[in-house]
């Protein structure tokens, strides 16, 4: 088995601590052993990305302002890695996302494909966004760029 995912830490400590159980007591069954290793000394490819809630609530506050709420969509929750999430487990943090998705501009491509392709007119929304980003954290944190 390569992964395990979760969407929290303690739903992939309870699943792993059940694969192990149910692993080792069908051994028994069997009048056998076996052995599960996790290797948790090793760390996880990725950490579970858990958006800090006072921020994702000011995030969304200010981006209903700027865009509107038509605007601003909960983004679903999924099981894949994301690198954020390492800096997630340093400081409190929230993972926003810009849609840039033009049909007519064939902007339609998710962003890993080797068709991908931006409509540039998103860039300013982006740039707004993160410079309230900035502005919350210089008043906020003072350790913020210290990564």
């Amino acid at each position: 088995m390569k992964f395990v995912k979760s969407l929290s830490d303690e739903g992939l400590s309870y699943t792993q601590e059940r694969i192990k159980e149910i692993i080792e007591m069908q051994a028994a069954v069997h009048q056998c052993k076996a052995v599960v290793d996790f290797k948790e000394e090793t760390p996880l490819p990725y950490p579970v990305m858990e958006n800090d809630e006072s921020l994702y609530k000011y995030d969304k506050e200010v981006a209903e302002i700027l865009l509107g709420k038509q605007n601003v969509e909960i983004f679903p929750v999924t099981m894949g890695g994301e690198d954020f999430s390492f800096y997630a487990q340093k400081m409190p943090a929230a993972m926003f996302v810009i849609g840039t998705k033009n049909e007519t501009l064939k902007s339609d491509w998710s962003l890993h494909s080797p068709y991908f392709t931006i409509d540039e007119e998103a860039l300013p929304v982006g740039s707004a966004l993160h410079v309230v980003a900035l502005s919350y954290l210089d008043g906020h944190s003072a350790d913020a760029y210290k990564l």
